[in-house]
């Protein structure tokens, strides 16, 4: 494996390392890794790391990170469909979620808006929201579930997105799908591309039969209800299909970017 780099701080309490480790793990490579013996030594087989002095912990735990999205994506199944439920099980009201306040939510003017298509595709034009409503689009209830515990079931209507990669020529053995919102903060997300081609992952334009409302993310957020909550994009304005990781705003804070639901 070759000489391996040295990554505690001298005074951590490795117990307590190991445990926040432990937490950043999905649920079959925690069991795993506790069966295991859950230890420094068991760290260094996942990240080819020797935990024992003088770097970054928080460096660590992303290597552990990153050690989960490969195992994510090994386990992901693109076949496999999200639970759906009649509409009687919708819950309301749904709940408005971001990291800012519904007052402080992207006012797009829908008449003015564009999506702008970039990267490895053929057709490079910009869609207004019109042409986008003319293309064939299906309903489904599905569970929203939030990295923060919570969960609500809505209705949501769009055109499927791996149909809309098709018909703009995109180049699907891409690793990615990257959108760019329209947020304050510029929040941007990828979507790897077996998620991005699910067939329950969807341009999203109406909520309930209704067109999307600036709650929800009027005009069009990515519905992907094989993920958490955060890994869908509201607010889109743009798509990259790449095979450069361009990172993301939750994705840069040390959230997982696979984050299957």
């Amino acid at each position: 494996m070759g000489r391996m780099r040295k990554l505690l701080i001298p005074g951590v309490d490795k117990a307590l390392l190991v445990r926040d480790a432990v937490k950043s793990m999905p649920d079959l490579t925690r069991r795993r890794f506790i069966s295991g013996g859950a230890s420094l030594g068991a760290l260094t087989l996942l990240t080819g790391c020797d935990v024992t002095d003088s770097f970054s912990a928080e460096e660590m735990l992303k290597q552990v990170s990153k050690f989960n999205d490969g195992v994510q994506a090994l386990m992901f199944n693109p076949n496999a469909m999200a639970p759906t439920f009649p509409e009687s099980a919708i819950t309301k009201p749904f709940p408005f979620n971001a990291y800012y306040n519904l007052d402080e939510a992207p006012e797009v003017d829908g008449k003015t808006w564009k999506l702008e298509v970039r990267g490895l595709v053929e057709n490079k034009k910009s869609w207004t929201l019109d042409e986008l409503y003319q293309l064939p689009q299906v309903k489904q209830v599905t569970r929203h579930i939030c990295v923060e515990g919570w969960s609500a079931i809505g209705s949501w209507t769009g055109t499927p997105l791996r149909d809309f990669l098709k018909l703009i020529g995109a180049d699907t053995r891409a690793k990615y799908v990257w959108f760019q919102c329209a947020d304050k903060d510029g929040y941007n997300s990828p979507l790897d591309m077996p998620s991005a081609m699910h067939a329950q992952t969807q341009m999203t334009f109406k909520f309930g039969d209704e067109i999307l409302p600036r709650a929800y993310g009027f005009p069009m957020k990515i519905r992907v209800p094989t993920k958490l909550g955060f890994k869908n994009p509201k607010y889109v304005i743009s798509m990259e299909v790449t095979n450069d990781y361009k990172g993301g705003f939750w994705e840069d804070q040390g959230y997982n970017s696979f984050s299957g639901s």
